[in-house]
């Protein structure tokens, strides 16, 4: 025999919010707080509006004057040079970071390296993520490959490695184990296990992760530039210490230019790499 049901007495009571709200007093108490102990002159904000505008139309007004008259083509110009070393900066970094990250995602995978391996090399690579870019720049590689795009180039390859080698074993570890065993019940070597059972599950998600590296280091060479390592931002340096405004102007545009075309080619790479190759039907031909 079933019990009746107990009728429902009024509607339930609603969660009370005084916690909530003390949080977030205490939350908003604390920031007030810490902006008040800023060594900040807050009046100035007043002014930055005019400040933008006036240094906005300075830097429009060299962009807007006729790119192929003098001396406004040099500008262009020698922007548009300072841009190109740039690229190839972030290219040869991303290149040297993609070829050595490779193989040591593997050996900080969980799922393929010994555990001693795998904790010494993640350490490793948190070491690398925690230095800056520019100063791999000022403590290695200018001392050894003077100023220039060389030292920038191999300083955003170093540092774009802890990022990729971590990113690369993440996804190494996030295979489905099925195909894997599959190889390994071949009788397939360890090297054979990693190249048909892993890679090719793994590659296309690391080739993204490459493209994004390079968008990164593009706009972190530009930094590296400021300290002699080449690049658009050596040339923003120079025009900012003598304040060409015009100069500027025409510089933050190529690299803004430079930056979108990039992003779209990389985005359109992206897609590609995720819909992998197109796959070919064979259809006999009856004769």
């Amino acid at each position: 025999m079933t019990r009746p049901i107990p009728p429902v007495l009024g509607r339930p009571r609603r969660p009370g919010k005084l916690r909530a709200t003390l949080i977030n007093l205490g939350a908003l108490l604390v920031v007030v707080i810490c902006l008040g102990g800023l060594d900040a002159d807050w009046s100035q904000l007043a002014d930055a509006p005019a400040q933008a505008l006036l240094y906005g139309n300075l830097m429009v007004r060299g962009v807007l004057n006729n790119p192929v008259s003098e001396p406004y083509s040099e500008y262009w110009l020698m922007a548009l040079e300072y841009m190109g070393d740039s690229l190839a900066m972030a290219w040869m970094g991303t290149m040297i970071a993609a070829i050595i990250s490779l193989p040591v995602g593997f050996i900080a995978a969980s799922n393929i390296a010994p555990r001693w391996l795998v904790f010494l090399t993640r350490q490793a690579l948190n070491v690398i993520r925690t230095v800056p870019d520019v100063i791999f720049a000022i403590v290695i590689m200018i001392p050894v490959y003077g100023l220039g795009p060389l030292a920038g180039a191999f300083a955003l390859g170093l540092g774009s490695i802890g990022t990729l080698g971590k990113l690369t074993a993440e996804a190494i570890e996030g295979i489905p184990p099925a195909t894997v065993d599959a190889v390994r019940a071949t009788g397939a070597r360890p090297l054979q296990v990693m190249r048909w059972g892993v890679l090719p599950q793994v590659m296309p998600e690391i080739a993204a992760f490459w493209l994004y590296r390079f968008e990164v280091n593009i706009r972190a060479g530009a930094i590296l530039g400021a300290v002699g390592a080449g690049g658009i931002g050596s040339l923003l340096i120079n025009l900012f210490s003598v304040r060409e405004w015009d100069r500027i102007g025409i510089a933050l545009t190529v690299v803004v230019l430079v930056t979108v075309i990039v992003d779209s080619i990389s985005g359109a790479g992206n897609d590609a790499v995720a819909d992998g190759a197109p796959t070919r039907t064979t259809v006999p031909v009856l004769g």
